[in-house]
């Protein structure tokens, strides 16, 4: 069984600065399987899972935002997806729900990013749902710059020719197998640089059956899936002298009462999970409760990637691998003045406090910053008092050597 690991924290908005790699780039690939909270991922053996956990790590994570906060995100399991994908919660990315009605693609995804500034990266998409790639990454769009994925197997939840939909939902186990055969035998033969896998039976029966031995089975077969992709990844490190990281995380939990639904903020919705055999995990990964944002910018600091500054500073995740400067950023405005608090992970740095008025990068445009305030990082603390720029909104950067965070303080 995965051990637990104990956090305490309400991850805040953060993303990466300069991060050196002498070494040859990883290839990458993460998971989303659907609708799993940590409780249950403890108590059913996974040994898969527990395989490539004792390579890296496994830790309890969160989804949903700031809890009764300007970040506060629906623990929907399309909302969770784009939030992984954009390392943003909903207030930024703009999916509120699985209809995707109307995603803010000025937050580029891992893929545009990978795409923007690694062009050499090959990529690919194994989902049980075609939205995955055609509204959330928007292939194709002009609004994403017409990004194309060098290779993708969806769509099949709309074949029901090959997969007859039954009342049962066991289709959608048959298309998850599926895609994984898919997934193990490309990543074995090609080796893309950047894959998403999606599974979607271990939520449908959470959804039918609630907290039940049919969602429990259904966590047991997802286990056995994680083991193929799994042994994928070790043949291509054994056969072509390559690097993989793997990130395996769920999109949200399920409900107390009985399991079948999610949603709300309840603590057991909010409640995910990641695990990876990813090397360096800082101790944001060991000693807190990471969000579903932080896996996006641990990519970027995989690929090396360094998006521009004004890209950097929107993202609400940090990395979970290599050195960082702060975490858990709270800023709460007070008349004009705006207390901030953080989380120390050096004791010698110092930070920079940028300040905004606007919030134009939302729609496609530039946000003027003013440093108002330079702070050592061990304090923990700082009070900036804004008078000369009274306003009901403020954006404000924390930057710091190795990682730069973000929070809004907004008047009531």
């Amino acid at each position: 069984m995965i051990k637990i690991v104990q956090h305490i924290i309400i991850l805040v908005c953060f993303g990466l600065v300069g991060h050196g790699q002498t070494k040859a780039l990883p290839k990458v690939l993460f998971v989303i399987v659907d609708g799993i909270s940590a409780d249950v991922i403890e108590k059913i053996p996974t040994p898969y899972l527990d395989a490539i956990s004792g390579v890296g790590g496994y830790t309890r994570a969160y989804v949903g935002g700031e809890a009764d906060g300007y970040s506060q995100t629906p623990t929907i399991s399309a909302v969770g997806y784009n939030s992984l994908l954009t390392g943003t919660w909903a207030n930024k990315h703009n999916v509120w729900g699985n209809g995707i009605k109307d995603p803010n693609y000025n937050y580029w995804t891992i893929y545009r990013m990978a795409k923007q500034y690694r062009p050499e990266l090959k990529t690919a998409v194994f989902s049980t749902w075609e939205d995955n790639r055609t509204k959330l990454i928007g292939e194709g769009l002009s609004q994403t710059g017409n990004i194309k994925l060098d290779y993708h197997f969806d769509g099949f939840e709309n074949d029901t020719i090959n997969f007859p939909h039954d009342d049962d939902r066991l289709f959608i186990n048959k298309i998850d197998e599926h895609v994984v055969q898919e997934a193990s035998g490309y990543i074995s033969e090609k080796g893309p640089d950047l894959s998403w896998v999606y599974l979607e039976f271990t939520d449908d029966m959470g959804h039918k059956y609630g907290d039940s031995e049919q969602f429990y089975n259904a966590v047991k077969i997802m286990d056995k899936q994680m083991g193929q992709l799994w042994e994928s990844i070790q043949y291509r490190e054994a056969h072509f002298n390559e690097i993989w990281q793997i990130f395996i995380t769920t999109d949200h939990g399920r409900s107390t009462e009985t399991g079948k639904g999610h949603g709300g903020q309840s603590e057991r919705e909010r409640l995910t999970w990641i695990v990876t055999n990813a090397k360096g995990l800082n101790p944001y990964f060991y000693n807190n409760e990471p969000g579903i944002v932080d896996i996006m910018p641990t990519i970027l600091r995989s690929f090396d990637i360094r998006p521009l500054r004004e890209q950097l500073w929107e993202l609400d995740g940090a990395p979970l691998t290599g050195p960082i400067s702060i975490a858990n950023v709270k800023g709460t405005l007070a008349g004009n003045k705006v207390q901030i608090t953080w989380e120390a992970f050096e004791r010698n740095g110092s930070l920079k406090i940028w300040v905004s008025l606007t919030n134009n990068f939302a729609k496609g445009g530039e946000d003027k910053y003013l440093l108002v305030k330079k702070v050592k990082t061990k304090l923990q603390k700082a009070v900036i008092d804004l008078s000369d720029y009274p306003s009901g909104f403020y954006k404000i950067i924390l930057e710091g050597k190795h990682n730069t965070l973000n929070t809004w303080a907004i008047k009531e």
